[in-house]
């Protein structure tokens, strides 16, 4: 595969699908997870929201209510802080001052000085721990003998999902450039993450690399599995999820062979977001609708099947985009709320850079 232009449009698409997804699924990740995909369909039945097709309507002194609700339809007025938005935002920043030289010491200075430790969760939350523990001698005066971080990715939760949903924006800025993009995000996801931990966040990396070189989304599809090692958990999920498309028990299938799994495993999540981006390969709302329906982590596979499918460089209808605003809340100390151009901008120059 050879590199594909850098296309302003495309990168558009995946800021303006990735928050767009994000916001979705946020106002019902709690219920997902806490009360399961039962409680989650109900809710939508009771909302006469199914299929879902746009932001989730608001029902009051529910659970969505109390923990969701500035995301549901008619109260979006700006992107809500979310994770998925924070680490986005964060691997601009990184690349912008390292470049392709980034390595994961980088990545875990950043985290000390940008990301407060309440906004990080499971595997990261881990990781954070134990860079705090050895932060004095290991960052202030070099690190010591002895000192290795892949001690932070020691942690029962490093085969879960934080590395995926934080690697998008090394695929966005590499197009054609499927092995570089999945190499930077493996020097990200080295933090926190081992094994499939790791192999999600490359794929979905190298997916987004792929995308604009690639004629379909399922070509795409295929030239980033040869970024995840044969016979893994994480390369049976991406065989899964492309396996169901145009089945109509799909999401009961995939509920069954994931059984007793983390509602935030990667690979549940990872065959979720294969299934759904090229089930909706040509309708935006379906591709995200349908991710944040199957359940489990609603808001970073809706984020996630949302930028990918902006990639493509079809247009994100209006009723996504306009609520929010281009306005684009996080969490990173010093930053507070962004602009949708600039951050668009800023990831158009990352990209040139890189190309150089």
């Amino acid at each position: 595969m050879g590199r594909a232009p850098i296309d302003r449009g495309r990168i558009r698409g995946a800021w303006e699908g990735r928050i767009s997804g994000c916001q979705l699924g946020k106002p019902v990740e709690l219920l997902s997870m806490r009360q399961g995909h039962d409680a989650l369909l109900g809710y939508l039945r009771e909302a006469d929201a199914l299929p879902l097709r746009d932001y989730v309507p608001l029902l009051e002194n529910t659970l969505v209510d109390w923990t969701g609700r500035r995301s549901c339809r008619g109260q979006l007025t700006r992107s809500e802080p979310d994770d998925d938005i924070n680490y986005s935002v964060l691997a601009l920043m990184l690349l912008e001052q390292h470049g392709l030289e980034l390595s994961t010491e980088d990545v875990a200075r950043a985290w000390l000085r940008l990301l407060p430790a309440g906004v990080t969760f499971t595997a990261e939350r881990a990781a954070y721990r134990k860079l705090l523990e050895r932060a004095h001698e290991a960052f202030a005066f070099g690190a010591p003998p002895g000192f290795d971080l892949a001690e932070c990715a020691d942690n029962e939760c490093s085969e879960w999902i934080g590395a995926q949903i934080r690697t998008d924006l090394y695929g966005w800025v590499c197009p054609g450039r499927p092995g570089l993009a999945a190499d930077l995000a493996r020097r990200d996801a080295a933090l926190s993450h081992t094994g499939d931990g790791i192999h999600g966040a490359a794929f979905v990396a190298a997916l987004g690399a792929a995308i604009p070189a690639a004629s379909s989304f399922a070509e795409a599809v295929e030239l980033a599995t040869g970024e995840v090692p044969e016979g893994s958990a994480a390369a049976e999920a991406i065989v899964l999820g492309s396996s169901l498309v145009g089945k109509p028990d799909a999401v009961e299938r995939l509920h069954a062979r994931y059984e007793g799994l983390s509602p935030v495993h990667t690979v549940n999540n990872l065959a979720v977001v294969v299934w759904s981006l090229l089930s909706g390969a040509e309708d935006y709302s379906e591709a995200v609708g349908e991710a944040v329906a199957a359940g489990w982590d609603t808001d970073c596979n809706g984020a996630t099947v949302g930028g990918l499918w902006g990639l493509s460089g079809q247009p994100i209808p209006l009723h996504w985009t306009a609520p929010w605003q281009g306005r684009v809340a996080v969490m990173l100390a010093g930053v507070g709320e962004l602009a949708l151009d600039d951050l668009i901008d800023r990831t158009v120059s990352v990209a040139e850079r890189i190309a150089r």
